[in-house]
């Protein structure tokens, strides 16, 4: 999502704005301000910490709301671009949905992954309406993407990759999450 969606777009977002190094350097801002609050967290309440339980689950929420008003941001500058957004945003949102039950189970009970994943659910359909209502402006657009993708890179690179091969070391593992790349490379390059 970070490497195909959200850097290419906050890229794309920022010209005439900001140059490369300060969009990438927001990415860095958000790897580095997520790792510090979950470290943080962490040292609060102990890895099994009642807020840290909740910091992915919440980010990538935040996130699947974020897109959905994306979605209702593209319908307003036409319903072809609307409905394109959509069905990648949608089909996205599917691992989004996956990676917040399965961060939740780590932590939480099984009631808490499940409730995560209807706030999860609900959010994109929330995004939409405040898309079609709210106007985000185009200077502050592109580095909240950016800083949103160092975030999710965080959360990938050194909770969801580390944690499945921890699980199940095979070949398998890392082969799967390839594909999962491959997957979401295929469903961005399709909606542009």
């Amino acid at each position: 999502m970070s490497f195909f969606d959200l850097i290419p777009e906050s890229l794309g977002l920022a010209a005439g704005l900001y140059d490369a190094r300060t969009i990438i350097g927001c990415t860095a801002v958000g790897f580095g301000g997520y790792m510090l609050l979950d470290r943080v967290l962490g040292a609060k309440g102990g890895y099994e910490g009642e807020w840290r339980a909740h910091l992915a689950p919440a980010s990538l929420t935040l996130h699947s709301l974020l897109d959905g008003m994306g979605i209702g941001l593209a319908f307003q500058i036409s319903p072809q671009i609307g409905w394109v957004i959509a069905i990648a945003v949608l089909t996205h949102d599917i691992a989004d949905g996956v990676n917040t039950v399965s961060l939740s189970m780590m932590t939480s009970r099984r009631t808490t992954a499940i409730r995560w994943l209807i706030v999860n659910g609900c959010a994109p359909m929330l995004g939409v309406i405040l898309g079609l209502l709210v106007h985000i402006p185009g200077w502050a657009l592109a580095p909240l993407l950016a800083a949103f993708a160092g975030a999710f890179l965080y959360i990938g690179a050194c909770e969801l990759v580390p944690r499945s091969h921890l699980r199940d070391p095979r070949l398998r593992t890392t082969l799967a999450s390839l594909a999962g790349m491959a997957l979401m490379l295929a469903v961005t390059t399709w909606a542009k």
